[in-house]
């Protein structure tokens, strides 16, 4: 009989990966994994007491392990830099290649398993002997874009069962299970910043530096609080007034400590008919330049077209809006993931 390791979350997601897998007739076994240390109430001791609930139920042994410093060394504080530096950067991203499908990989195989199972919504597939990233069958809930810097090496050793499923009918198995997570509200945002307000986590760490919005003409339309809080592309949480259209952001000048903003939805500094990147990271073997395929800019925007010209450059079929420096663009052919990489 084969073991699992499964990545409990407390959500009903990872609650019905191990519901199928044990189905199955795999070894199930459940592991906790705590990344952040918070003073005070924290959301994670309520999702290990659904973890607890729900490993009873289905009568399989649960552990915790404490990745905390790993975190912190290897997500939280390239994470802090870029936001000092006036980025964007995606945590999640970083996240699963340093920790999910590292480490904890890692801490799974030494407890014997033969496989780490996650609830993402993702799929293997094998393609000429290779495994590669198939997206989730849901496209709603299609999470390939957050794991696009996994190896076919790595894909060997993982399974995704409700990746050939739709979130819908995940709910249902766990209603008809009597899982305690059934109907649990999915997480969201950034998880060390969960529910709290973004500008004052971020405050704890990075002081406020006050500087000017600037119009690209130069013109002085406002104080900003500090680069870090502003995002390419952001409307809300401006405070400029005046007439006219609202205000975006299409720019930062961190030099200057200076947020670049003009007026429009649609103002042409908001596009781009390409872009520059860095580490590039191939699911399976690199393909050959020029490659045409499909990309994704950020997680919840539609495929477009587009050709990697050069490892380090991409050009799209029509122009993109609000293309963020350090977000990532993934590349797709099909229901294929070929990998990504992160804007310059």
């Amino acid at each position: 009989m084969e073991t699992v390791v499964v990545g409990m979350s407390g959500g009903v997601d990872s609650s019905v990966t191990a519901l199928l897998l044990k189905e199955q007739g795999y070894r199930v076994i459940g592991l906790f994994m705590k990344n952040w240390e918070e003073e005070g109430p924290c959301p994670a001791e309520a999702d290990y007491e659904d973890v607890a609930c729900v490993c009873a139920h289905l009568d399989i042994p649960y552990y915790t392990v404490n990745f905390s410093k790993e975190y912190w060394e290897n997500v939280f504080s390239h994470c802090l830099k870029d936001y000092a530096a006036g980025h964007t950067p995606n945590p999640d991203i970083l996240c699963n290649r340093e920790i999910k499908f590292n480490v904890f990989l890692e801490k799974a195989l030494e407890l014997g398993a033969d496989y780490l199972a996650t609830g993402h919504y993702c799929r293997k597939v094998m393609v000429d002997g290779e495994w590669h990233l198939g997206r989730g069958k849901d496209p709603g809930k299609d999470q390939s874009y957050f794991l696009y810097t996994l190896k076919s090496s790595v894909l060997e050793k993982v399974l995704f069962p409700i990746g050939e499923i739709e979130k819908k009918e995940v709910r249902a198995l766990a209603e008809e299970a009597g899982l305690i997570t059934a109907q649990k509200r999915d997480s969201t945002g950034i998880c060390f910043i969960g529910k709290r307000n973004f500008k004052e986590f971020l405050t704890r760490f990075i002081p406020n530096n006050r500087g000017n919005f600037e119009r690209l003409s130069g013109e002085v339309v406002g104080q900003h609080d500090g680069i870090a809080y502003y995002t390419i592309g952001q409307r809300r949480g401006l405070d400029i007034g005046g007439p006219g259209e609202a205000w975006y952001v299409v720019g930062k000048d961190a030099r200057r400590n200076t947020v670049i903003v003009e007026q429009g939805e649609d103002h042409p500094a908001l596009y781009q008919s390409e872009l520059a990147m860095h580490e590039l990271s191939w699911v399976a073997a690199p393909p050959k330049f020029p490659l045409r395929c499909t990309a994704k800019v950020r997680y919840r925007s539609p495929d477009v077209a587009c050709t990697v010209v050069a490892p380090n450059r991409v050009v799209f079929d029509e122009p993109q809006k609000a293309i963020t420096p350090r977000q990532s663009i993934v590349f797709y052919q099909g229901e294929i993931c070929l990998g990504g990489a992160v804007i310059d």
